[in-house]
């Protein structure tokens, strides 16, 4: 009877409460490159929103709210707006949940903008449609691009790659208008691409991806990780010269649960080393 109570409770959990509490994750990042001006950048970070009308939009409009309350300077989306289903002719259909998604994602505030790029279920899907739904609500995608942010005159450079899994990104078409000497911040679905970009004059790579395995075992971890997410399933990690962060995400895949690994939302503060 009592095996049976803990079993029943620990489903409820993994079924009902975690999912649908986002956890906020709080990071102070230094970066030898950033320029002084921009020390105590603030950035928050969601992803992996598989957006549906039951599940992952409970916990979507909870981590609006809390990042609104935040007041981050600018808010970085890493994919997986939507969820490819497994029968192929109803994968353009999916793309469609695109737009209440971004109905919602548009209510985020923040003094720079709100930036996006593509998961390998947006691929999967129809990208072009979901970054054109994206953008209509003042979601900047980029794909395979970088844009300067400046301030006091001292640049940054926020960049993206289109997904990895599709074949689709291209690191060096994204930098190619970077100078070499300035600070670059990338969004990549995929974590475990930060090996090949850590080749490259990046700073810092924020990822999504993984779930962080939607269910972790105590003392042992995720006993199922993605493709593109095993080196670097979940929190912060150096790599080379490189500092990347995975994000477990916000919604679920193939089944509605989490367990110990709650949804996230993440809130960076980066700091100079010249301030």
């Amino acid at each position: 009877m009592g095996a049976s109570v803990a079993v029943t409770a620990v489903a409820v959990d993994a079924a009902i409460f975690e999912p649908n509490y986002p956890k906020l994750v709080e990071l102070t990042l230094p970066l030898k490159r950033l320029p002084a001006a921009w020390d105590g950048l603030r950035i928050a970070q969601l992803s992996d929103f598989h957006y549906d009308d039951d599940f992952s939009v409970v916990p979507l409009r909870k981590a609006v709210d809390v990042i609104n309350r935040l007041q981050p300077d600018i808010v970085l989306l890493t994919g997986d707006f939507v969820t490819a289903p497994f029968v192929v002719a109803h994968r353009k259909k999916a793309a469609g949940m695109a737009e209440p998604c971004a109905q919602l994602l548009a209510k985020l505030k923040a003094k720079l903008g709100l930036y996006g790029c593509m998961g390998n279920h947006d691929a999967a899907t129809d990208p072009d449609h979901i970054a054109d739904i994206l953008r209509s609500h003042n979601i900047k995608v980029l794909r395979n691009q970088s844009v300067p942010l400046e301030k006091d005159g001292k640049r940054v450079w926020l960049g993206a790659v289109d997904d990895v899994i599709g074949g689709l990104a291209n690191l060096d078409t994204t930098l190619q208008k970077v100078p070499a000497d300035e600070a670059v911040m990338l969004m990549v679905h995929e974590p475990d691409y930060a090996t090949y970009v850590a080749k490259h004059p990046v700073d810092l790579q924020v990822s999504g991806h993984t779930h962080g395995g939607q269910v972790r075992i105590p003392l042992i971890g995720a006993p199922i990780l993605p493709d593109w997410g095993v080196k670097y399933p979940k929190g912060l990690y150096e790599v080379g010269n490189l500092t990347l962060y995975t994000n477990v995400g916000i919604g679920t895949v193939d089944l509605p649960v989490r367990f110990y690994c709650p949804p996230e939302i993440t809130l960076f503060t980066l700091k100079s080393s010249s301030s």
